[in-house]
């Protein structure tokens, strides 16, 4: 692991663990232990604790008084929580960037589109996945707000994480992604309020059912 002179240690070490839970190399329910992953990282116990308070605020890790600290469990309340509150914030940001979005808005939206579809053609799922949280992110701009902002960026990483689930069913999975995203980008052109709602709501609750149908 090389670490980022702009990104202080302890963020490193968050974001390092943070992918090893997204792309399910460390399991839901299993326990971090501190002293081998900071032997593993090279850095210190007090790096590894810090960054597991990161994601515990996160909501990837969960501490336990006198046992440890574990990967959340992906359960069924756990899912359907993350998709409710999700859809709930993006829609506020979402009808906020249908009446305010500006042309660079669509231009770097459609460049993601294109971006994601030449990976869904080469079969690069972490790729196709990187660029749909960017894509989903771009309302975020104009969503003037900072408990909301705060709320989802917290929520991202569980939503990367159950996303990385869904997709892995293969390509009726991703292509139904990129069908959902051009739809809501021609919906946001045409600023239609009502259309983006409907979509997000058939996006939410099919990729919701999607993790659900791998966990259980």
């Amino acid at each position: 692991m090389q670490f980022k002179p702009k990104e202080t240690l302890t963020e490193q070490v968050a974001t390092h663990i943070e992918n090893l839970i997204a792309f399910n190399q460390l399991k839901g329910g299993q326990r971090i232990y501190e002293g081998p992953m900071a032997k593993e990282l090279s850095v210190s116990h007090g790096s590894v604790r810090e960054a597991l308070l990161l994601l515990e605020k996160k909501h990837l890790v969960r501490s336990i008084p006198r046992k440890g600290t574990f990967v959340t469990e992906l359960d069924e309340h756990f899912v359907k929580s993350l998709y409710e509150a999700i859809l709930m914030y993006l829609t506020n940001t979402s009808l906020k960037l249908v009446r305010q979005w500006k042309q660079e808005d669509i231009d770097q939206m459609e460049s993601l589109y294109t971006q994601m579809s030449e990976c869904f053609q080469k079969g690069q799922l972490i790729a196709f996945l990187d660029l749909g949280i960017e894509y989903t992110q771009a309302s975020l701009a104009y969503a003037d707000n900072y408990f909301i902002v705060s709320a989802i960026q917290d929520l991202w990483p569980s939503a990367k994480r159950c996303a990385f689930v869904a997709l892995q069913q293969g390509t009726p999975v991703l292509k139904e992604n990129l069908e959902h995203m051009r739809h809501s980008l021609d919906t946001i052109k045409e600023r239609d309020e009502n259309e983006l709602v409907k979509i997000l709501k058939d996006y939410a609750d099919q990729q919701c059912r999607q993790v659900l149908q791998c966990i259980t």
